[in-house]
């Protein structure tokens, strides 16, 4: 007797739906950049706009730190929060993780001077650190930092998300921990992973789209996107439009960078 073998049907690929999706990378301190892909995003999504459409916008965090305008990024996203059009997502990113900590304790988490904390310090009007620092010197940061801090801008870092999941797509900061489901993942792997997530052949049960690692070029492969593409650095930063089983890369860039 013979049997009829069939070949393997391929995974379907991952759709959103009939959803409009926008997915922007790390920003770093770079509001330059942030208006310009704005303003490309916003061109883009008119049509569906005009027909009454609530296009998902969202952000994969580490909006702070090295570029020299992250209270500007702030500014331009908690104002965005409140504008109508759009429904904005907001994730947490390890750098926000780390500006939170430091706020909540100074001298435990003085780390976060030299992990690019003393650009956002400049930003907000506070003078960085020059040469070594004692414990009263950071604490006295640490004020002047939550002096000058507005009130939106605090609450806005206190509620990122970790994760935002539609359709076939799921959207984190850093990665997942391979071998883990999706609602068990923890939030230092969802903030902090880099080669074990990177380095994973296998899919996910959904197509991830991430920020953390800066590549020269974005990545867009079957298991994951990533789009972070060091804007504070090379003055591009980088997106993605979804929408059902459609990818377009989006990038705005300066020809001079300003950061």
């Amino acid at each position: 007797m013979f049997r009829l073998f069939r070949p393997a049907q391929k995974a379907a690929p991952a759709s959103t739906g009939e959803r409009l999706v926008y997915a922007v990378g790390d920003i770093h301190g770079r509001a330059d950049l942030l208006d310009g892909l704005l303003t490309r995003i916003v061109a883009d999504a008119a049509p569906a706009l005009s027909r009454g459409e609530r296009p998902l916008l969202v952000f994969l965090g580490d909006y702070v730190d090295r570029g020299s305008e992250s209270k500007g990024v702030l500014d331009r996203l908690t104002a965005l929060l409140s504008t109508p059009g759009f429904e904005v997502r907001t994730l947490m990113g390890n750098h926000e993780e780390a500006m939170l900590a430091f706020i909540e304790d100074p001298v435990a988490n003085a780390g976060w001077l030299e992990f690019g904390g003393g650009a956002t310090l400049a930003s907000y009007g506070v003078a960085p650190p020059i040469g070594r620092v004692g414990p009263e010197d950071l604490a006295a940061l640490g004020r002047a930092l939550s002096s000058a801090l507005p009130a939106t801008h605090l609450h806005f870092l206190k509620s990122l998300e970790l994760a935002v999941v539609l359709g076939d797509y799921v959207f984190v900061h850093a990665g997942l921990r391979p071998g883990v489901p999706l609602d068990a993942q923890s939030a230092r792997d969802l903030l902090w992973i880099r080669q074990e997530f990177l380095s994973e052949k296998k899919p996910f049960e959904k197509v991830v789209v991430h920020g953390h690692t800066p590549e020269e070029m974005p990545y867009d492969g079957p298991t994951r996107i990533g789009l972070d593409t060091g804007a504070y650095a090379t003055g591009v930063l980088t997106g993605v439009r979804l929408l059902g089983v459609e990818r377009t890369i989006m990038q705005y860039r300066l020809e001079r960078n300003r950061g």
